[in-house]
């Protein structure tokens, strides 16, 4: 952990290793270490280690002083521990400790953790999480912005409530919080009549006083004058840029811009053709990753592969997920660089263009070997308070689900949403009437949507029509406790008993994903910590999203394009980011509140409308 008072007490100590009067404990030789701060290689180095910690790095033979243990990679190049800029730790489904175990053999030593998803489930224990695997000896540095986000927008509620008070205790109780987490309610930040106004900025403030990093979340945000105006606002960053041009803008006005892997080739390509000389400004963010993704292409180590295959040096690229980051965040007394006072976290590579990692060291030893991590995981009994977080109130029946009719109808009309639905308006259909409720219409691709809260224990469901997603097979449902942001329960169904079905075994296993055919049980995916996250190894996890894939093949899954490039046919998996509230979403499907009773309103502007009329 990182406090003052240790702190100093470790730079005293360092100091006299440093100067050969104290000894070291280890001493790394390395045939050669890239120099971030000058993107220079340097021949024949060693690093010498005290406790968890660098006190002297310079050429093979230059310490002068005495230490207890020497190692000599000779074949090997070091560079610095990789570090997430912008990632939910949350999105691998991992707890900490184990996270650690899957991303530390791929080059990731630490991590700046946008903690809006926790934060949404259980917002006052944000830093008692995150601390917790560091306390038990994990190897991972986790720095935690909480988040602002909490609730996503002023329509919901739920787990977590932060605002001026919180934010300004979680900064002044440990140097380990960075800043702010993504500021993602745009039209809240600059519009004083909307109800998350005073909320945001009192975060803002807060954040502010203790000289934090506010990070930013501009998506949709591509117009000159409202770039300006979210600079203006100290919003520092952004990880939503999709084209070259986009990023561009937002570079040149002081934007700290931060790639993730789906835009790169492409932005790499133009910004390469422009001649930037500067990269300063710029890292690569994973942002949302799954283990089993994880497990395929790589942690931060497949961000700079992809890098270097478009075409930028393999040193800059190091410099986007080492120094560039750490710098930003305000972080390089204690990572982004292989020098002293930093944390002993070094990268062996055996091929730099590939990428090649042979070796991991973190606190001062050797943490893995290949892709194997050596370390014993941290044994956490999580507590209640993280692993009884799903609390629908009692189990739910099939009428749950059902939308009536107004009496004596044939036909109603029906507001109509469709994943990642960014219009002005909802869609519209007239939907048949049989038994006094409204019906799915599978011919044209409707079918029925449900956001069940998570929090109150009151029973209470949202549900409405949605288009181009879900089973058209009969008797078919999927739920899951992944919700982004604010995380209840969603549940997309051909019928109203296999909804019932999924929500409460979801309910019972405590979060995590339930598939359901002829109404009964097929699959399950457990998240026990906080309806997000499981206690065990990536490899465990991805076995049973495996299962979990196998038994959606043989359901036919309904499939109509939308605005965005990243919806696919299949199962729909990525109806967890559909529910997303933030800007630029308009009309959305939340939790009945008094803000919205029927779930169905306007994020921006407060607007609410019946689902069927």
């Amino acid at each position: 952990m990182i406090d003052a008072k240790s702190e100093v007490l470790i730079r005293k100590a360092l100091t006299l290793v440093a100067m050969g009067k104290s000894p070291a404990d280890v001493c790394l030789r390395v045939g050669r270490l890239l120099d971030v701060a000058t993107r220079t290689w340097l021949d024949d180095q060693e690093i010498v280690m005290k406790g968890d910690r660098i006190a002297y790095v310079g050429p093979a033979g230059s310490y002068p002083g005495s230490c207890r243990h020497h190692e000599h990679r000779p074949d090997l190049m070091a560079i610095p521990g990789l570090g997430e800029v912008h990632k939910h730790i949350e999105s691998s489904h991992l707890t900490p400790e184990w996270e650690a175990a899957l991303v530390l053999p791929r080059g990731n030593s630490w991590t700046c953790e946008a903690s809006h998803e926790f934060s949404n489930v259980r917002g006052s224990r944000t830093l008692e999480f995150w601390m917790t695997a560091r306390r038990h000896g994990s190897p991972l540095k986790i720095f935690p912005l909480p988040g602002s986000a909490v609730p996503p927008t002023a329509y919901e509620h739920g787990g977590g409530w932060l605002g001026y008070d919180e934010q300004s205790a979680f900064l002044k109780d440990s140097l380990m919080v960075a800043g702010l987490d993504e500021v993602m309610d745009w039209p809240a930040v600059w519009d004083a009549g909307n109800g998350s106004h005073d909320r945001l900025w009192g975060m803002i403030e807060a954040t502010f006083e203790q000289r934090g990093v506010v990070e930013g979340h501009a998506a949709g945000i591509r117009d000159l004058p409202t770039i300006n105006a979210f600079a203006a606002a100290g919003l520092a960053s952004d990880h939503e840029a999709w084209t070259v041009d986009e990023f561009w803008d937002k570079l040149r006005h002081g934007l700290f811009m931060e790639l993730r892997v789906h835009s790169m080739p492409d932005i790499l390509k133009g910004l390469l053709e422009r001649g930037l000389q500067d990269w300063s400004q710029i890292a690569f963010a994973t942002d949302d990753r799954s283990a089993s993704e994880t497990l395929e292409k790589g942690a931060t180590d497949y961000n700079v592969r992809v890098a270097i295959q478009s075409g930028l040096a393999p040193e800059i690229a190091i410099q986007c997920v080492t120094i560039n980051p750490a710098r930003h965040m305000r972080l390089t007394p204690w990572v982004g660089a292989i020098a002293p006072g930093r944390f002993a976290d070094i990268v062996l590579l055996s091929d730099l263009q590939s990428f090649e990692i042979a070796e991991v060291w973190a606190d001062g030893r050797q943490v893995s070997r290949g892709k194997e991590y050596i370390e014993p995981v941290p044994q956490i009994a999580w507590p209640s308070w993280a692993t009884d977080t799903v609390q629908v109130g009692g189990e739910l029946a099939a009428s749950d689900f059902g939308i009536p009719a107004a009496p004596g109808r044939a036909t109603m009309q029906a507001a109509v949403l469709r994943p990642f639905h960014w219009a002005d308006d909802f869609l519209t259909y007239e939907l048949p009437v049989r038994d006094g409720l409204v019906q799915r219409d599978e011919s044209r691709n409707i079918t029925k949507f449900a956001i069940v809260d998570r929090f109150a224990g009151t029973r209470s469901v949202s549900k409405m029509f949605w288009l181009g997603t879900g089973p058209r097979t009969p008797n078919v449902a999927v739920a899951s406790s992944l919700g982004h942001d604010k995380h209840n329960i969603w549940c997309v169904g051909s019928s109203d008993e296999a909804m019932a079905v999924a929500v409460n075994e979801l309910s019972r296993i405590q979060g995590g994903w339930v598939l359901v055919a002829d109404n009964r049980v097929v699959a399950t995916v457990r998240y026990e910590v906080a309806g997000l996250m499981s206690c065990r190894s990536a490899a465990a996890l991805d076995a049973d999203m495996q299962a979990l894939y196998e038994q959606a093949k043989a359901i036919d899954w309904m499939y109509e394009p939308t605005f965005t490039p990243r919806w696919w046919p299949g199962f729909p998996e990525r109806l967890s980011f559909a529910t997303l509230t933030c800007s630029p979403w308009r009309w959305v499907l939340v939790a009945p509140s008094p803000f919205a009773p029927l779930g169905l309103v306007n994020v921006q502007t407060g607007q609410i409308h019946d689902t069927v009329w």
